[in-house]
């Protein structure tokens, strides 16, 4: 059975597993459907059309599932998904889709979200991620798994982060940021690849080497145009699935707009969406 506050206000079409926990002054609006051992500390609102997964824990006066910020939302029919295992802390706002980016809002499994950090409309939020203090992801991003954002971050719209990036400090993201790799300063730039998360997430050590050729040869040494840079690493790993992925980051980055592969979908945002939630 659940444990729901007396002072808590839930909306009569919600469902509410049974070994949910909400505290005192909360408030679950309509549509909204919560897993179970999901905890909500004192103060969360949880708006309308959102659903939660097992085992999340929201902190005092998170707001989710709040109608999006856009000027072009009219009220259309638009979610908010949650995953399994999230940790949402104190004054977390994540609002909900739009019509135009898809109609969800997005996030996986096992994050970690620290306090007054704010994820906006249609972005898609993979699994695994640290995003820490006051970081501002605008709407249409998508955040790749394992990567990680340092405080005070703001992230453009349409920007890719790419799996297992690190993203410091206050930094700007005006492009995409490319997987494997360590990004800082304002204007953002490559300084390193983040080996640490690599090997947390069980990279061979020989695949963690190639990768660190990758880099050398693409952000540090002169010479040939990036393109004939990606092809000559394809060919030399062939079988090493971070070099793939980081060269197709890359050529995707070079084909998009202003730095951003998904700038080329937004006047299709839906397919934006789907590639979004296929990686």
């Amino acid at each position: 059975m659940s444990n729901i506050h007396p002072t808590a206000i839930v909306d009569p079409s919600a469902v509410i597993a049974d070994s949910v926990t909400i505290g005192a002054y909360c408030t679950v609006g309509p549509d909204v459907v919560i897993g179970a051992r999901t905890v909500l500390h004192n103060h969360v609102v949880i708006h309308s059309l959102t659903t939660i997964g097992e085992g999340n824990e929201f902190f005092p006066f998170t707001v989710i599932g709040a109608d999006p910020q856009d000027m072009k939302f009219n009220g259309e029919h638009a979610t908010c998904v949650i995953g399994n295992d999230n940790v949402i802390r104190e004054h977390v706002t994540i609002h909900r889709g739009t019509a135009n980016g898809g109609g969800v809002t997005r996030m996986g499994n096992q994050n970690l979200v620290m306090v007054a950090a704010h994820l906006a409309h249609d972005s898609v939020i993979g699994s695994e991620i640290v995003i820490a203090n006051q970081v501002m992801i605008a709407g249409h991003v998508r955040v790749e798994d394992g990567a990680s954002i340092g405080g005070g971050v703001g992230v453009h719209h349409f920007t890719t982060i790419g799996s297992c990036a690190f993203v410091g400090g206050l930094a700007r993201i005006a492009k995409d940021v490319p997987p494997f790799m360590i990004v800082e300063g304002n204007p953002a730039e490559v300084r390193a690849i983040n080996s640490i998360a690599m090997t947390r997430r069980g990279y061979p050590a020989e695949h963690i080497d190639a990768v660190k050729d990758a880099f050398k040869r693409l952000y540090r040494d002169n010479g040939a145009p990036m393109v004939e840079k990606l092809e000559q690493l394809r060919g030399d790993y062939p079988e090493v699935p971070a070099v793939l992925r980081l060269c197709d980051s890359l050529a995707a980055t070079a084909d998009g707009v202003h730095g951003r592969a998904l700038e080329n979908f937004r006047h299709d945002d839906k397919r934006a969406i789907a590639t979004a939630a296929s990686h």
